[in-house]
């Protein structure tokens, strides 16, 4: 067998979200986004349309996403629903990150592809991007809250009406320990076999 199975397998069960709260303040370098990045792109993609985007907040670059998160959330939100706890939780977390990665899905202009197959096609991107950050020992938290899938979001993007945002993938070293396996359904309860 040419690559380690075992290790794949450890690889992908070793996957872990961890929350910014629990980012260190050890910096994850631009080259490693980079590989993350790199990765990503080597996902299934139907007629090749390739429908994964990312742009990466880092530095400076923090200060405006976190500037523009917290307060379209001001912004959007009615007053009586408005809580100040989450608008100081959304800007904690990305001081805590080293980088922030948005997500998104950019539509095949022909269309040739179904939107279905064009969003899974990204979302594998992303998963290639998870793995390889738990590779490196990187955590990960891929949110979707806040002004995540607003419009507004796409306009900060530079996103056009029919691509789409995934999610914002906040992204730092973990402070301890790497959290515990979490529990999943076993084969049975998620398979069905067909033989005759």
């Amino acid at each position: 067998m040419k690559f380690n199975l075992s290790e794949i397998t450890e690889l992908i069960q070793y996957r872990r979200t961890i929350y910014p709260e629990f980012f260190s303040s050890r910096k994850v370098h631009k080259e490693q986004i980079e590989l993350l990045l790199e990765n990503a792109r080597w996902a299934p993609t139907h007629k090749l349309t390739q429908p994964w985007f990312y742009k990466v907040f880092m530095e400076d670059g923090l200060q405006t996403f976190s500037d523009f998160f917290s307060e379209t959330y001001k912004q959007l939100t009615p007053e009586d629903k408005f809580s100040e706890m989450k608008y100081q939780k959304m800007k904690s977390r990305v001081a805590k990150s080293s980088a922030i990665i948005v997500a998104c899905m950019k539509r095949d202009e022909a269309e040739r592809v179904p939107l279905v197959e064009e969003l899974a096609a990204a979302n594998a991107a992303t998963q290639n991007l998870l793995l390889t950050a738990t590779a490196y020992g990187i955590g990960v938290y891929w949110g979707t809250g806040g002004v995540t899938y607003k419009n507004e979001m796409k306009d900060f993007l530079g996103l056009k009406p029919a691509d789409q945002v995934l999610g914002v993938l906040f992204v730092g070293y973990p402070e301890g320990e790497w959290p515990r396996k979490t529990p999943r359904k076993p084969l049975e309860y998620y398979t069905e076999w067909v033989e005759s």
